[in-house]
């Protein structure tokens, strides 16, 4: 267990800071520090609650094995009975203490882009890349996220060779993070005439969406072309100039969307650029988070391999975690992704809870 002398230490900062603010709180009648300390103060509140808590289970403890030494056998039975469920409220309320204190990534609450695209495999991957994408589609649907496909090039066969969708909702990024790699399927291609199991590939790309205030973009940064859209869409598509395609000049990222009206299109572009910009620039900026992700459950490292979906056994295993499951289809349809980001993000718990008692 957890050292709770530390982890209350750890905690007081936190909690004698709420304390500062409450009293801020009363003594002031400015609107806009009220704002923003209200905003503080419902941050750190979880903090100086865990203090409480864990103040009152010590000293129900304490209270509790004083009284087992009762000389009474029926009063010292009951004060036994009393100290083993007031050590499991200290265990619960320390467990919830440590949950505060792993350090949370400031983009966990944020909206995602999502990118899709075919590797190895010809046809087949972009089937497979097909299957992906919907996956994705029906499993932010059951969150209750918003999903919109922003741009999509086809393959002949009704796959995918690169997709780009934006998930908007509350904690998409913090869900979906660990999906970015190589996914990798086995099964028998619907182009395939002898039956033959073949080995595919298709790489997932999850961005968080930075606010305005993250990334400012110049605008002599970038160049924006206008042209006519291509596939699928009818006569409008295919007569009016409506897609937009922005390059950033510094480093070379191009972004089409060809979805929508050419306002439309325009707005999603430098969404998906602002994205990808911003992850360019945690990618430089934060090497320690990615060796510690490495050491968790993957890098993200959009070449690693990370899952394989397995038709013929109907498995479906998650190599980072050495997760095995055998509801492919449920997975392939959106419910069954669930338990798998769950295995996943409680990997990643596991692994900065340990690190925290290393710490202390």
């Amino acid at each position: 267990m957890f050292d709770l002398t530390r982890l209350e230490r750890r905690l007081t900062q936190a909690a004698d800071r709420f304390e500062m603010i409450e009293g801020r709180m009363a003594a002031t009648t400015d609107g806009a520090e009220i704002t923003r300390l209200s905003k503080e103060h419902a941050e750190l509140k979880p903090f100086a609650d865990a203090v409480r808590a864990l103040g009152r289970a010590r000293e129900d403890v304490a209270q509790a094995r004083a009284m087992a030494d009762d000389p009474d056998p029926e009063m010292a039975a009951l004060a036994r009975e009393e100290l083993e469920a007031a050590e499991a409220r200290l265990e619960a309320a320390a467990e919830v203490a440590q949950m505060l204190l792993i350090p949370k990534d400031k983009d966990e609450q944020a909206s995602a882009i999502l990118e899709v695209r075919a590797g190895t495999g010809g046809e087949e991957a972009g089937l497979f890349a097909a299957d992906l994408l919907r996956m994705y589609q029906r499993f932010a649907g059951l969150q209750g996220w918003k999903f919109e496909l922003e741009d999509s090039n086809e393959t002949g066969l009704g796959g995918v060779r690169e997709a780009v969708a934006t998930i908007t909702g509350s904690g998409v990024f913090g869900k979906l993070k660990f999906e970015s790699g190589v996914h990798r399927v086995q099964r028998v291609p619907e182009t395939e005439a002898g039956g033959r199991i073949h080995t595919s590939a298709a790489t997932v790309a999850v961005l968080p969406q930075p606010d305005e205030v993250d990334l400012v973009i110049h605008d002599n940064d970038i160049r924006i072309d206008t042209m006519r859209a291509s596939g699928a869409g009818g006569q409008h598509v295919n007569k009016t100039d409506s897609a937009v395609r922005i390059t950033h000049i510094p480093t070379g990222i191009v972004v089409v969307s060809q979805e929508k009206s050419q306002h439309q299109n325009r707005a999603q572009a430098m969404k998906i650029l602002r994205a990808r910009l911003y992850d360019l620039e945690q990618q430089k900026r934060d090497a320690a988070r990615a060796a510690e992700r490495k050491g968790q459950v993957g890098s993200g490292d959009r070449s690693e391999r990370i899952r394989t979906y397995n038709f013929p056994q109907g498995r479906v295993t998650d190599h980072r975690i050495n997760l095995t499951v055998y509801n492919l289809p449920d997975v392939i349809e959106g419910p069954g992704l669930a338990p798998i980001v769950d295995a996943l993000l409680a990997d990643e718990r596991a692994a900065k809870l340990a690190a925290l008692g290393e710490e202390a």
